[in-house]
């Protein structure tokens, strides 16, 4: 049997709705306010809702639309107002059987099955909307998925839409399933990378303080700490937009108030005196900028993302130790201990780094060639710290951190864009 909810005034003229629905063989639910309409239609879950209302006004053709959005069904309405504006109101509001001036017991089944098929049928096109548009939706994520392994893997289109489809059939998800993944790891791959150059910037710019100190490479040290103040810029601002601010904003901005001090401080003249202040603030930085790239990390979910990680840490690493080792000779006393102390630990972790990513399965022939170009650069880079007390060491110092940190950019670099080699 059909169940109801009935909606009706009790105003003279108003006809018996609940009572003429039972006697066509419609079992009423419920009488229903149009203020408890929604509430009412959740906890009945009726088969079709009939009302009657002399004048309809707004409120009851929200009250439809929300029945629409959350609990789909058919919806008729008798009344006695011909205003064309609320006929076509009730139309956008979901109303299946909008009856004017033509209530009758004997045409209440007639009406309910129009108000049926009407609904079935606007159920059919909106499935049918729904899946045009997931489609659509799903092309696109393609679409970017295609492009980004092209561009990763130097792929054909149709090779790349094959490795696509490949992984979705092997893992039994939909390809836009899988074009999404390789989406989301695209952009934690870059969104680790930029973080993770923002710790090495850090160390980059007090070894270049350093140096500007020491008078080693002025002009060249110049333009180095002028790009390098711009990257920490770019970088933030492109962290900024990319990022989820709910889920990271509060990391970026624990990074945004050390940097801001640190250069205002970079800003003044370089003094020897003021480098163990500069440095302090650096580690600020560089502390925050640890912090998120370790929860992009942990967000990405993929184990490729580590492999960036300790790449990218690789590059700040080789600027510490610059800075560790130029601070050991400009320095003294406990400083200049704290500074030694610090080129150890940095040349220790840097070792483990290269033993770490020398152990894992290379994707390409371009990781690998990276790889041992930056372990020649570790060499002659070590070579150049034993020398740091002397003019050619400092200049050595100088020169080797940045190919060594050239050297590890492109190693990480390569192992963002290698990312999708897990898609087979």
């Amino acid at each position: 049997m059909t169940s109801a909810l009935v909606s009706s005034s009790n105003a003279p003229g108003a006809p018996a709705l609940a009572d003429d629905l039972s006697a066509v063989g419609i079992s009423v639910l419920q009488a229903s306010e149009c203020s408890t309409l929604l509430q009412d239609v959740l906890k009945n879950a009726p088969d079709l809702v009939v009302i009657y209302a002399a004048n309809p006004e707004s409120a009851l053709f929200k009250s439809t639309m929300a029945v629409n959005t959350l609990s789909p069904r058919p919806v008729v309405v008798f009344t006695s107002d011909p205003d064309a504006e609320k006929i076509a109101l009730a139309t956008r509001s979901c109303v299946h059987a909008y009856v004017v001036n033509g209530y009758s017991q004997n045409r209440l089944r007639s009406v309910m099955h129009l108000a049926q098929a009407r609904f079935r049928y606007d159920q059919l096109i909106r499935g049918e909307l729904t899946e045009v548009s997931q489609r659509f939706a799903e092309r696109k994520l393609v679409d970017r998925a295609k492009g980004i392994l092209m561009g990763a893997r130097q792929l054909r289109e149709e090779e790349a839409f094959r490795a696509l489809r490949s992984t979705a059939m092997h893992t039994k998800q939909r390809i836009g399933q899988v074009s999404q993944q390789v989406i989301e790891s695209a952009r934690y791959a870059e969104a680790i990378n930029r973080a993770g150059q923002l710790r090495m910037l850090s160390q980059r710019l007090v070894k270049l303080y350093a140096l500007t100190c020491a008078g080693v490479r002025n002009s060249e040290t110049t333009a180095l700490f002028a790009d390098s103040v711009g990257h920490v810029d770019a970088n933030l601002a492109i962290l900024a937009r990319s990022l989820s601010k709910p889920t990271f904003g509060d990391l970026l901005d624990a990074v945004l108030t050390p940097w801001a001090q640190l250069r205002a401080a970079l800003a003044a003249p370089a003094l020897a005196s003021r480098l163990v202040e500069v440095d302090r603030l650096a580690e600020q930085v560089l502390l925050r900028a640890e912090q998120l790239t370790a929860n992009l990390e942990i967000a990405g979910f993929a184990a490729e993302l580590r492999v960036i990680n300790v790449a990218g840490r690789q590059r700040m690493l080789s600027q510490q130790a610059a800075k560790a080792a130029l601070m050991g000779v400009l320095l003294s006393g406990a400083s200049a201990r704290a500074a030694r102390s610090s080129l150890n630990a940095s040349t220790a972790e840097l070792a483990a780094g290269l033993m770490y990513l020398e152990a894992l399965p290379l994707s390409n022939a371009e990781i690998a060639r990276e790889l041992g170009l930056a372990n020649q650069a570790w060499t002659e880079f070590q070579a150049a710290l034993a020398q740091a007390g002397t003019a050619s060491g400092q200049d050595a110092i100088a020169r080797l951190s940045e190919a060594l940190l050239a050297s590890f950019d492109r190693l990480t670099e390569h192992l963002e864009r290698g990312m999708q080699a897990l898609i087979r």
